[in-house]
């Protein structure tokens, strides 16, 4: 089975993590997990990249992040919720893989064409 590069799916970690905050807001191992789940296991992503794209997209304004304290272990955790500006982002960022795809697909010979 392909794997699937970090180099291709590196532009699209915000979307992943806005899709995700458009639900509710939450927590890095939360939505590491959510990522991991939702593509069966097919991209996990590594903490680094996911708390550099929290800063770089609280920078840029498209997310803020809150501390509050877990009700089960009464510890405090840093929580992200997405902005309108994040919500905004994302309509942009959707539209231009809509497009993406639409070039890339021009592309990619099917089985039965390859030789």
């Amino acid at each position: 089975m392909a794997e699937i590069s970090s180099d291709v799916i590196r532009g699209y970690n915000d979307i992943f993590i806005l899709y995700l905050l458009l639900k509710n807001p939450s927590y890095g191992y939360e939505i590491s997990k959510q990522i991991r789940t939702l593509t069966e296991e097919k991209y996990i992503i590594k903490e680094t990249t996911l708390y550099s794209a929290f800063t770089r997209m609280e920078k840029n304004g498209f997310i803020e992040s809150f501390v509050d304290e877990d009700l089960a272990g009464g510890k405090k955790r840093t929580y992200y919720r997405i902005t309108q500006a994040g919500v905004e982002h994302y309509k942009a960022k959707r539209e231009e893989w809509v497009l993406t795809k639409e070039v890339i697909e021009k592309f990619i010979a099917d089985e039965g064409s390859l030789l």
